[in-house]
């Protein structure tokens, strides 16, 4: 069995799908007509550094990561037995799974670029070494109560959400355990997969009640639950999964649960793939 992997915030570089641009002329200008501003040129020359800000990462990313899988699928009639997504890249996963279009699914991100990118002063921070329990632990006998964990990325790297001056009070606090190796603050404004996106959901939610969406065709392993999406439930899910914790470790488990499960990044970057690696090397598969 297979299992494909999209990318999210934090794997866009300069350069990326520089090769698809031409390639998939139609989808690339119908991009750039909806955005109002050309996608290879973001992508390719990253003018006034603009890859790096939420309301134009999540757009590229979606953009690169979908002409990826059409290049992956274009002479092939077969599909991968699973699809998942980390963050932004669950909606490559959605739109693999035919639950909407390219253009529905670019709608989707810019909107949630533009909302995600709206709220400001927050901060999000890595901390490697412990587990979800222990940072779980550590917030709690520190006091750091406005701070909320936002991925569990692997077993030992967790990333934390909060305010930006929280997230700053919170590294001598984990720079001082001995079994934290690094504090890694993250380059973005918000904190995302936090309370303090609440007010982003809600207004995401209102605008996901206008669309209609397909049937799945493969099973796409949420973020909020680390199990195959409910297509009854997929607004909803999206929706939550603005403020939720993007439970990764969990879901290559379940995964992994399945039987001989191999994974294939497509996107740019290997982050994901380096993640996968170390869950499987540091946890536990799951049975059910």
């Amino acid at each position: 069995m297979i299992t494909y992997v999209f990318p999210g915030q934090g794997s866009q570089q300069q350069g990326m799908g520089s090769e698809l641009f031409d390639e998939f002329k139609e989808l690339t200008a119908q991009a750039d007509e909806m955005l109002g501003y050309s996608i290879k040129r973001l992508c390719v020359e990253n003018p006034y550094s603009n890859l790096n800000k939420t309301q134009f990462t999540q757009p590229a990313l979606y953009v690169v990561n979908a002409l990826s899988y059409l290049k992956k699928t274009q002479h092939s009639d077969k599909k991968p037995d699973f699809v998942a997504g980390h963050s932004l890249g669950e909606y490559n996963a959605l739109f693999a799974a035919e639950v909407f279009d390219f253009e529905t699914g670019l709608k989707l991100v810019r909107k949630r670029g533009e909302l995600m990118s709206m709220v400001s002063n927050g901060g999000m921070a890595a901390v490697m070494g412990l587990n979800e329990e222990q940072v779980s632990q550590a917030l709690k006998e520190n006091h750091l109560h406005t701070i909320d964990i936002a991925n569990v990325n692997a077993p030992y790297q967790i990333v934390i959400s909060g305010k930006k001056e929280d997230i700053e009070k919170a590294a001598p606090v984990f720079e001082a355990i001995k079994d934290v190796t690094r504090f890694l603050p993250l380059n973005v404004s918000g904190a995302f997969h936090s309370r303090y996106m609440s007010k982003a959901k809600q207004e995401f939610e209102q605008f996901l009640d206008t669309f209609h969406f397909s049937s799945l065709s493969i099973p796409v392993i949420s973020n909020v639950f680390a199990r195959p999406y409910k297509q009854e439930q997929i607004k909803l899910t999206l929706a939550d999964q603005i403020d939720h914790s993007v439970k990764w470790t969990e879901s290559v488990h379940y995964l992994i649960g399945k039987g001989q499960m191999e994974f294939e990044e497509i996107g740019p970057g290997h982050v994901l793939t380096g993640l996968i690696h170390r869950i499987k090397k540091d946890g536990e598969p799951l049975s059910h």
